[in-house]
């Protein structure tokens, strides 16, 4: 589904190499978490893949199923099925979001060559999606993430992401932030979106998100490339013994 070979990006304000030949392929149907230590490159990969301004890709290159990312415009991977749930989701003010919601969906609706929804049809799939994900109806009318709490604020993005079914959903430290009893909600609502035809890469620095999102893969990020891959077991192997081993066993 997703496929990243030998990607190469540099920050271009700074002239500075962040990614390094970085190799990934996330499989429809699977969940791949991405850990490392501050500065790995974890977060600009999900910004190159979503089509963020201010990086430079000077090698490689990301496909979702088969089409090449890196030569769309960011509204374009959006309809062709790319979601990020920012580690900071931003707020727009005087926009509601319903309005904004409807909006986002109808845009790639369009771009698909499918039929716009109605007001009525809309209305009843969002407070669908909504209840199921113990949002308040309150929340719905207010403007897009202002005064929303963090908790909040993630789940609002899990809703747009249930909204939209995306083919590959990445999560960027959706945890950051988050109280226990938060992330529990964020993490059933990435849950109930998994099935077959959808793939999710999950960037965390705590092994216990993944506690609630069990990953089938995990993999260690360093000095901007995948230094090491493997299974759930990785990931508790960070959180016991830190990163220092697996980057001495990498050197």
């Amino acid at each position: 589904m997703l496929e990243i070979k030998n990607l190469h990006v540099d920050l271009e304000e700074e002239d500075k190499t962040i990614l390094k030949g970085v190799n990934l392929t996330v499989e429809a149907g699977k969940v791949h978490a991405i850990m490392g230590p501050n500065g790995s490159g974890k977060s600009t990969l999900s910004y190159v893949l979503s089509g963020k301004d201010g990086y430079e890709v000077t090698g490689g290159q990301a496909t979702l199923n088969g089409d090449d990312l890196l030569d769309m415009e960011p509204e374009e991977r959006a309809a062709a099925g790319l979601f990020l749930a920012f580690q900071y989701p931003v707020e727009i003010p005087g926009v509601g979001n319903m309005t904004f919601l409807r909006t986002a969906m109808n845009a790639q609706r369009k771009a698909r060559g499918e039929d716009e929804l109605s007001a009525a049809e809309f209305l009843k799939l969002v407070r669908e999606k909504a209840k199921t994900l113990k949002i308040d109806a309150e929340m719905l009318k207010r403007p897009v993430n202002v005064g929303f709490s963090g908790g909040e604020k993630k789940r609002n993005e899990v809703l747009q992401m249930a909204m939209l079914e995306p083919k590959m959903c990445i999560l960027d430290e959706t945890d950051s932030g988050l109280d226990v009893d938060a992330m529990k909600l964020v993490a059933e609502g990435v849950n109930a979106l998994r099935d077959a035809g959808r793939g999710f890469l999950v960037i965390t620095h705590y092994q216990r998100l993944l506690d609630h999102i069990k990953p089938d893969v995990v993999h260690i990020m360093a000095n901007g490339r995948i230094i090491k891959s493997g299974g759930p077991e990785l990931a508790v192997e960070v959180e016991n013994n830190g990163y220092a081993d697996i980057l001495a066993e990498v050197a």
